[in-house]
């Protein structure tokens, strides 16, 4: 998830447009790591230090880091550390948009430097994503106000995790805002018993088409019953449990209405619905929660 909220923070910032960081997010699985970027969110080299090693690489036939071990910035062990290591998906976000020239090694070490700052963010945090951690992010980002605020960022705390799990990581969370207007083309389902919400998928046909394809893992091309019907039952899916989740929190029991989809509807009435965008490589799908 901080790969996720990285991406929010660089739109924030005006690093990258929304157009480059979707074209990132998809190609992000294709992207070799470096082993300078690599050494950057380790604290073990600056931007400057990176960019002399790669001028002094262009006048010899060594590796990388072989030229930096010889310059003493790294030491033979650090490299092989470095380099044997899984990288964070924010590493690979980051490499990919240097790659792509859509940023500098040096805005990518400040902006990296400063999310961390900003958001209490410790390496270690990356390698151990917990429930806790993410739901402290999501609390931290959306900073939820109504009566309902705790199951609020439970609630969307688990949405991502379900989104990175069922349909992919190549996302973005946008900032929250109120419903206006009437919703088209969105699955609704409602949640009764100890605690009453109404909860929304809403995307235009493409978004929608694309997001079923991920979730039933087959290729779809017609907006029809089906793709409707895979996008409810993800849907149905993560209030399920929801549902469990607050049970076991809460004592409180739960019970899920069955899904409906609509072309159109108008819930104007929903005066305390929050809208949580999420931009993904292939479009944006909002969530819409009211409890």
């Amino acid at each position: 998830m901080f790969t996720q909220f990285f991406g929010n923070y660089l739109l924030n910032q005006n690093l990258v447009s929304p157009e480059n960081l979707a074209e990132a997010l998809q190609q992000q699985s294709r992207t070799r790591m470096k082993l300078g970027v690599l050494a950057i969110n380790e604290g073990l080299l600056t931007a400057d230090q990176v960019e002399k090693a790669h001028n002094e690489q262009q006048h010899s036939d060594m590796r990388i880091g072989d030229v930096m071990v010889g310059m003493g910035l790294l030491t033979k062990n650090q490299v092989d550390s470095l380099l044997s290591a899984q990288p964070s998906g924010h590493l690979l976000l980051g490499q990919t948009l240097v790659d792509k020239g859509y940023m500098t090694t040096s805005q990518f070490e400040f902006a990296l430097s400063s999310y961390k700052r900003e958001n209490s963010i410790k390496d270690d945090d990356f390698k151990n994503v917990d429930d806790n951690t993410v739901r402290r992010l999501v609390d931290h980002f959306y900073s939820f106000d109504s009566n309902g605020a705790i199951y609020m960022t439970s609630y969307v705390s688990l949405l991502f995790r379900n989104l990175v799990r069922f349909i992919g990581d190549d996302f973005t969370p946008m900032d929250a805002h109120a419903l206006y207007g009437t919703v088209l083309k969105c699955i609704e389902q409602r949640i009764s018993g100890g605690l009453s919400a109404i909860t929304l998928i809403d995307a235009d046909a493409p978004t929608m088409i694309e997001f079923a394809s991920r979730f039933a893992k087959e290729n779809l091309t017609n907006d029809d019953e089906y793709t409707h019907a895979c996008v409810s039952e993800f849907l149905n899916l993560n209030n399920g449990l929801f549902a469990v989740n607050v049970s076991n929190d809460s004592g409180l029991e739960l019970k899920l209405e069955p899904q409906s989809y609509y072309d159109s509807l108008d819930i104007k009435s929903l005066t305390d619905a929050c809208v949580i965008p999420v931009r993904f490589s292939f479009g944006e799908v909002d969530f819409i929660i009211s409890m």
